[in-house]
């Protein structure tokens, strides 16, 4: 068994992509850190509740696109879907060609109330500090669309004209779902008989610099799949009254013990599809002790998953996610209240599907006072791109060109969300990448305080965008 063990680790041979030149572009950091500040400055929040749309916002941020990026509103044809959403087309030489997608959204997530004086700048002020643009929006996804606006603008001036067309999608509402935004994009092209698509690429992957163990440096991790993603309140009715005469269990109690089901009969993991993939990349870039366990997960699997469980962030890639995420019930502390809400916030592990997720939730919590609805624009998880063909070893090649041969590129599971769940199935190549450079509290700057971008890293993202752009013209037909 351990000739096993250690012929299996030293026969790994490495999946990265080969040495590349260098491709340099020169941008206009200050320049572009301006125009991509005064994105920041509009508040286009997406509620939980999808009302109060601040269309004001939206709509100046539009007019802002369009006074930053003329040749982009000049010589692609654009539409304004649901009065949000941007379509853009340019059309390519070759319009037998399948076309590319370039995704992004325009909504933001809002600030928690009673936090804004925790943020060190202003939310919504589009601050440009020691290299570093703060706001909401900076990491998810303004940085996607400005980057892809740039990128069509530097190309557009220098003439280039892409082999096959080029669709521009930015979403107004993929916080909550995108159904208004992306959703209904996806379907216009479904009536327009456009599609399938060579290429999607939406945000969802980064370059993480010192996160992954037992690596080191940065790895380029670019989304192959995500979970599915569903919301389901939970609700207990039944008599109100005086807190001095209670039952033995208010509306309340009920519906906390069966969060608390929830949370203590949690989904069995697995480590497959997606995460396994990842594993596959990394092991042969790992020093003879990861090595030797990540080729032999037929031994060490169990060990792994264990370890895995162990991190928030690693965990999500194993197994179906339950999180209470809001709770409500009561107005005065002496008054029983007639009814108690909470919702379950479940990520959905490829495997599992909305259904299969719905029942197990009715069959854990088992109590018929409990009454359990979707309230999400809920998705299934999506179909699996393969990291072995030319459009992933097209993405490396891009990196390679553009950031260097020195850092890896590895697929990966995106446990959140994104726009692309809509070209499920619509494309052989849907992946998930933006080359932001982000360290460990990355993924907590998202959605949280204090986001922010480093200007160095958006210039990335712009000459990363433009060169992928022109390697479009290298993909098969």
């Amino acid at each position: 068994m351990v000739a096993i063990v250690v012929v299996r680790a030293l026969s790994q041979e490495s999946l990265q992509p080969g040495a590349e030149e260098a491709v340099h572009l020169e941008v206009d950091t200050a320049a572009l850190a301006r125009r991509f500040a005064q994105a920041i400055t509009y508040p286009t929040i997406s509620n939980q509740d999808r009302s109060d749309l601040d269309h004001v916002a939206f709509l100046g941020l539009h007019d802002h696109f369009a006074a930053s990026y003329p040749l982009v509103h000049e010589q692609l044809v654009l539409e304004k879907v649901n009065d949000l959403s941007l379509l853009y087309t340019w059309h390519g030489r070759d319009p037998a060609l399948a076309p590319v997608l370039l995704m992004g959204h325009q909504d933001v997530v809002p600030v928690i109330p009673g936090t804004e004086n925790d943020w060190l700048q202003p939310p919504f002020g589009g601050v440009i500090e020691d290299g570093v643009v703060w706001g909401r929006g900076a990491l998810d996804d303004k940085s996607s669309v400005v980057a892809i606006l740039e990128a069509t603008e530097l190309l557009l001036a220098e003439g280039f004209q892409p082999e096959r067309t080029i669709y521009l999608a930015f979403g107004h509402d993929e916080e909550v779902g995108g159904p208004e935004g992306a959703g209904r994009i996806a379907e216009l092209f479904e009536e327009r008989g456009i599609g399938p698509f060579a290429f999607v690429l939406d945000e969802g992957g980064a370059i993480a610099d010192g996160m992954i163990p037992g690596v080191q440096g940065k790895v380029a991790i670019v989304g192959i799949a995500e979970k599915g993603f569903i919301s389901l309140e939970l609700k207990v009715e039944g008599d109100g009254g005086h807190s001095s005469a209670p039952p033995e269990h208010t509306n309340i109690g009920i519906l906390a013990a069966a969060i608390g089901k929830l949370e203590n009969d949690q989904f069995a993991p697995r480590l497959d599809g997606a995460s396994l993939e990842m594993f596959r990349y990394l092991t042969p870039e790992m020093p003879f002790a990861g090595k030797a366990v990540l080729a032999n997960l037929w031994l060490f699997k169990p060990i792994v998953v264990r370890l895995m469980l162990g991190d928030q962030m690693t965990a999500a890639m194993v197994r179906t996610t339950t999180a209470a995420t809001i709770f409500n019930g009561g107005v005065k502390d002496n008054v029983l209240p007639i009814d108690a809400t909470a919702v379950v916030n479940f990520r959905i592990l490829p495997g599992d599907t909305k259904a299969t997720l719905t029942e197990r939730v009715r069959e854990v919590i088992d109590d018929d006072r409990v009454q359990i609805r979707d309230i999400s624009s809920s998705s299934d998880p999506s179909a699996v791109s393969s990291p072995d063909g030319p459009a992933f070893a097209m993405l490396g090649k891009t990196l390679r060109q553009v950031v260097g041969d020195d850092v890896l590129i590895t697929p990966y599971l995106v446990v959140g969300g994104t726009d692309a769940k809509y070209y499920s199935g619509k494309s052989p190549a849907v992946f998930r990448f933006l080359p932001i450079i982000i360290g460990a509290d990355g993924m907590k700057l998202a959605h949280g305080t204090n986001e922010r971008v480093g200007v160095d890293s958006l210039a990335i993202a712009v000459r990363y965008m433009h060169q992928f752009i022109r390697n479009t013209d290298e993909l098969p037909e």
